[in-house]
């Protein structure tokens, strides 16, 4: 069991430096672009909702960045978990390959793109004399209950796609709209109270505020709120991981 579990690990790993190096094949900077592409949406939301539109949220540079870390990674490697069976057809073909791997892989690779942008977060965090250091232990539970999270709706989804091939571009979209229905760029507060309980079936809401408290104020997050999105994801990830397994058995006939 544990040599299996080994060999998966090795394999995972071998999938991530694999997508890792085609993504940014023949590409001048390489990596460095998982920390310009937050960096440039940071600059705009920043000019347009801290100068133009001023929410007047405290911080609101870290408070934006963190916001646009968390998501970037969720979107990212939700589309990317998506289409992680169609995109590795020639896997599927060879004899005992894990199928199942593929969606934790594509996850994977993402969060090592957004671990990449994490140390200039911190160190601006720290630098600027937020109290982020004495909270940092909380950060890898958070991370780990937004990919459990991803992971379950990534199996899913991903056995849809081999199926029904304008799930990802939909899903696309879906994307799109989330930006704006997250608390990405502005405070859960700032919704109002009438429509507050529907916001919060968002499970991204409080992965995003649990980022926050433990990264900008120094404060362990809601545990009872994390704790609740994190048991719905593994319910479901019981759920996805079934109906992608029984999936599995038709890939290689529709790829």
């Amino acid at each position: 069991m544990r040599q299996k579990l080994r060999q998966l690990a090795d394999l995972i790993v071998i999938l991530v430096s694999r997508d890792l190096k085609v993504k940014y094949k023949r590409s001048v900077i390489g990596l460095t672009w998982s920390l310009l592409n937050p960096l440039a949406q940071l600059l705009v939301f920043r000019l347009v909702f801290g100068s133009l539109l001023s929410l007047n949220v405290p911080d609101y540079t870290f408070f934006l960045f963190t916001g646009i870390l968390a998501w970037n990674w969720f979107q990212s490697s939700l589309y990317a978990a998506t289409g992680s069976v169609v995109d590795n057809g020639t896997l599927l073909r060879q004899p005992g390959f894990p199928t199942s791997i593929l969606p934790v892989a594509a996850i994977t690779s993402s969060l090592i793109q957004f671990l990449l942008a994490f140390p200039i977060l911190i160190g601006g965090a720290l630098l600027t004399g937020h109290p982020t250091a004495r909270s940092l232990w909380a950060e890898p539970l958070v991370i780990l209950a937004q990919f459990v999270l991803t992971l379950s709706l990534g199996y899913l989804l991903a056995a849809v796609q081999v199926r029904f091939r304008d799930t990802q571009h939909l899903l696309g979209i879906v994307l799109m709209l989330g930006l704006y229905l997250a608390p990405v760029f502005y405070q859960a507060s700032a919704i109002p109270v009438d429509f507050r309980g529907w916001f919060r079936l968002n499970p991204m809401v409080p992965v995003l505020e649990a980022h926050r408290a433990v990264l900008l104020l120094g404060q362990a997050p809601d545990w009872r709120a994390l704790a609740f999105v994190t048991g719905g994801a593994l319910l479901l990830l019981g759920v996805s991981s079934r109906v992608f397994a029984r999936a599995a058995c038709y890939f290689t006939d529709e790829i």
